[in-house]
C-alpha cells in the first residue's frame, strides 16, 4: 500500500521582524571579521516598535561603528520610510557589548599545549536528501524561493505595492517518501494601505507563486494569499524580532533535526554554527557521492575539547553500504575539529550578513563553501 502524507516547511521574508535581527547580528559580525578575523563574537539583537537593542559578547581587536551598522543593515532590507512605522533613520539604537568570559577563552583559544577546543558543549545536525538539484527537502526549497520572490518584486517595484515583512509556506504531497506534488502555498505579504485584496491576491499568484511553483502545482493546488484579509501594519511594530528564533526556516524547514542552537551573529568558534555546517557538508558529500539518497549527520562536543564526542549517520534505510562504514568513512575523510572546521571551509571571512535570510543551506553561491560537493568521490574511494 503506498503510504501518502503531507509535509509543510515555511519561510520569513528579509524583513520579518527576527530576520531583521538575525541580519543585524550578522552584519556586525561581519564587520568585526573585516577587522579582525579572529574576533570571538556573540552578538544578539532585538527590534520593536522604534527600538533595536543589541547586546552580547566581543572579543576583538577591531573596532566598528556598531550605530551605523545597524542602521545601514535596516536600510538594506527596506525599512527606508518613516510611513512603515519603522525606519533606518528613526529608531534608537541601544548596544550592551562586553568581552567574552575568560573561563570560556581559556577553552578554546590554541596555545603551544593544547590546540583549539569547542566553543560551547552541543549536538548539531546536517541533512541532504535527493529531492532537488541542491540536495535539499522540497518544501523548503520552494518557500525560500516564494520569500525570495516577494523580495525580489519589491525590489524591482514590479509589485510597488509590497513592503519587506512577509511569509511563505508550502505543503508537499508525498508517496512513499518522494515528493510528487504542491498541495497548498501559503504567501503573507505586507502591502501598502492603498491596495485592494482582490488585486492583491491575483498579483501574487501571477507574479510570485506560479513563477516559482509551476513544475509541482496542479489545478487541485490551493493557493491561500494574506488568508486574514489585511497586513499593512508589519515589521517591528506589529511583532517584536530576535535573533535565533527562525533556526528551523533556517536550516530544513522541520525534516531532518536541529540541535537548538541558533547561528547568527557568532562567530565560526562556536561549533553552534560551524558544526552545522560541516555536518550539512557531509551529509551533502554522501548523497552526492550516491552513497545514499537522504542522509542526517549528528555531530557533538564538549566545550574546551577539539574531537567531537560522537558522530552518527543515519540514512533512513537508503544507504548502499552500511551505516557504521560511512562513519568510519566520514572519520577518515573530514576534519570534525572545530580548527579543522574553520580551516576547511574557510569560514573566517565576512561571508554571514548573506546567510541571515532565505536560509544557510541549499543556496547556490560560491561563498556557502559547506554546499560544495567536492569530496564526494573521496567517499568513494
Amino acid at each position: 500500500m503506498v503510504r501518502k502524507h503531507l509535509f509543510t516547511s515555511e519561510s520569513v521574508t528579509e524583513g520579518h521582524p527576527d530576520k531583521i535581527c538575525d541580519q543585524i547580528s550578522d552584519s556586525i559580525l561581519d564587520e568585526f571579521l573585516k577587522c579582525d578575523p579572529d574576533s570571538r563574537i556573540a552578538v544578539e539583537s532585538m527590534a520593536t516598535t522604534g527600538l533595536v537593542l543589541v547586546a552580547g559578547e566581543v572579543t576583538s581587536r577591531g573596532r566598528i561603528d556598531i550605530q551605523q551598522t545597524v542602521r545601514n543593515t535596516i536600510r538594506n532590507i527596506g525599512y527606508d520610510k518613516s510611513e512603515y512605522g519603522f525606519d533606518c533613520d528613526n529608531c534608537s539604537v541601544l548596544e550592551s557589548l562586553h568581552e567574552q568570559s575568560p573561563d570560556i577563552s581559556i577553552g578554546i583559544t590554541p596555545n603551544g599545549i593544547k590546540e583549539q577546543g569547542a566553543g560551547d558543549q552541543g549536538l548539531m545536525f546536517g541533512y541532504a536528501t535527493d529531492e532537488t538539484p541542491e540536495l535539499m527537502p522540497l518544501p523548503i526549497a520552494m518557500a525560500h524561493r516564494l520569500s525570495m520572490a516577494l523580495s525580489e518584486v519589491r525590489r524591482n517595484k514590479k509589485l510597488d505595492w509590497i513592503r519587506p515583512d512577509g511569509k511563505s509556506q508550502v505543503s508537499v504531497v508525498y508517496e512513499d517518501f518522494k515528493p510528487k506534488r504542491i498541495d497548498t502555498v501559503v504567501v503573507s505579504t505586507q502591502h501598502s494601505p492603498d491596495i485592494g485584496l482582490e488585486q492583491i491576491r491575483r498579483e501574487v499568484v501571477e507574479n510570485v507563486i506560479k513563477p516559482v511553483t509551476s513544475d509541482w502545482i496542479d489545478n487541485n493546488t490551493k493557493f491561500l494569499v494574506n488568508p486574514t484579509g489585511r497586513f499593512v501594519i508589519g515589521g517591528p511594530p506589529a511583532d517584536t524580532g530576535l535573533t535565533g528564533r527562525k533556526v528551523i526556516a533556517d536550516t530544513y524547514g522541520g525534516m531532518g533535526r536541529h540541535g537548538g542552537g541558533a547561528f547568527s551573529g557568532k562567530d565560526p568558534s562556536k561549533v553552534d554554527r560551524s558544526a552545522c555546517y560541516m555536518a550539512r557538508y557531509i551529509a551533502k558529500n554522501i548523497v552526492a557521492s550516491g552513497l545514499a539518497t537522504k542522509c542526517e549527520v549528528q555531530l557533538a562536543y564538549a566545550i574546551g575539547v577539539a574531537e567531537p564526542v560522537s558522530v552518527m549517520v543515519d540514512t533512513f534505510g537508503t544507504s548502499k553500504i552500511a551505516e557504521e562504514e560511512i562513519e568510519g568513512k566520514i572519520k577518515n575523510t573530514f576534519d570534525m575539529k572545530p580548527a579543522g572546521i574553520i580551516e576547511s571551509l574557510n569560514l573566517k571571512r565576512p561571508i554571514y550578513k548573506k546567510t541571515a535570510a532565505y536560509g544557510h543551506f541549499g543556496r547556490n553561491d560560491p561563498t556557502f563553501t559547506w554546499e560544495k560537493t567536492n569530496m564526494s568521490s573521496s567517499l568513494l574511494g
